[in-house]
């Protein structure tokens, strides 16, 4: 067995995620099968006890459409938030019942983007997930495309389950899909081979990776998760990427799909999410001192180094932190309605508490709410 393999057993703390094509029919609909299928390989991993197991499932909207009698995905947010709203307990129901052939408990978690990048709502959903995993349940996590917006979505559950293993602390991300790992050309030409292992962008800067599969119920592709590898593992957790029939082999760390190493430390856990999985409401352009007090020095942004602000957002959204020429240089939450920052501008916080008030002498962005997109 090879040391990326080692680190495969030796991980205690799971996240694997299984995509919609995974799980269901191409007409929509739970396979019951292939739940079973996969509820078996989880359940005997963890079964000795030294192992846990987070889930993060697509499949609700998938498992909505055929009861709302709909042929496809549909396209308009609305109707595909009423097919996770039938799916989702469908989904949910058929994990419960699959589990509970082996005695073990799941609890659902849905997230949007907006609960994880706002420190509150990161912390809440740390706990949750960690006393679960504590009680001896199976956290079933998915995104709530129930009340999700455009502006709050993840997008797909390969990015959510990156920053998910790093919310976890888990020491290994196993992301299941409808192909058995990364090839470096079309999977279906001849001559196109599976790559064992990537360590680094440099591996694979050479290869095209596609859209949708081809069942066409999902949102993601290879390129999503192959993005999704790649934050978990600058993030400091490594990855193995491979079908969903050969989910026993991998999580046993025989040669089945991708391996991707670590290329990064751990850095503070709400950061990942800020960087990751926020959509910035507004942006603050930076004067020159301003930029490289926040990029090098990691300095709070205080009104004095703003010199202008772009649309509409309120106190505690993610803006974008952008240069002079435009260039995004970090994100953060703001501390201030887009409408107040005007009047505060290029001047000193001791100032503007001795005209408008203490509650004005703070930062516009705090440096614990900030994080660096190009250091």
């Amino acid at each position: 067995m090879t040391v990326a393999r080692q680190q495969v057993t030796q991980a205690r703390r799971i996240v694997v995620k299984v995509g919609s094509s995974s799980l269901t029919t191409a007409s929509g609909g739970l396979d019951a099968d292939r739940v079973d299928a996969l509820v078996d390989v989880l359940a005997t991993v963890r079964s000795g006890g030294e192992k846990e197991i987070v889930l993060v499932s697509s499949g609700a909207i998938a498992a909505g459409l055929a009861p709302l009698g709909l042929a496809r995905r549909p396209k308009d947010l609305a109707r595909q938030q009423a097919a996770a709203s039938v799916g989702q307990g469908l989904l949910v129901a058929r994990y419960t019942a699959s589990f509970a052939r082996y005695g073990v408990r799941v609890g659902q978690v849905l997230l949007t983007g907006d609960d994880t990048s706002r420190r509150a709502h990161y912390r809440n959903a740390y706990r949750t997930l960690d006393q679960l995993l504590a009680m001896g349940a199976v956290p079933v996590v998915n995104e709530n495309d129930t009340v999700a917006t455009d502006e709050i979505r993840f997008g797909d559950n390969d990015r959510l389950a990156a920053l998910v293993a790093h919310l976890v602390r888990a020491d290994l991300l196993v992301l299941l899909s409808d192909v058995d790992g990364l090839y470096d050309g079309d999977p279906a030409r001849p001559g196109s081979s599976r790559i064992d292992e990537v360590r680094g962008p440099a591996d694979i800067a050479h290869v095209e990776t596609g859209g949708a599969g081809k069942a066409g119920v999902g949102t993601g592709g290879m390129a999503t998760k192959v993005e999704a590898a790649r934050i978990a593992a600058a993030a400091g957790v490594p990855v193995v990427l491979t079908s969903a029939v050969h989910a026993a082999d991998a999580l046993a760390g025989r040669s089945t799909g991708t391996f991707f190493h670590r290329t990064g430390r751990r850095s503070a856990d709400r950061l990942l999410w800020l960087a990751h999985a926020s959509t910035p409401q507004g942006a603050l352009i930076l004067d020159d001192g301003a930029v490289d007090a926040v990029v090098h020095g990691r300095k709070s942004l205080l009104p004095a180094g703003i010199a202008s602000v772009e649309g509409e957002f309120s106190a505690g959204d993610p803006v974008e932190l952008r240069d002079a020429r435009g260039g995004a240089v970090a994100r953060g939450l703001v501390n201030f309605d887009a409408k107040e920052l005007p009047q505060l501008l290029g001047r000193s916080t001791r100032d503007l508490a001795r005209e408008l008030g203490p509650e004005y002498e703070r930062e516009v962005v705090h440096r614990d709410d900030l994080v660096v997109l190009h250091p």
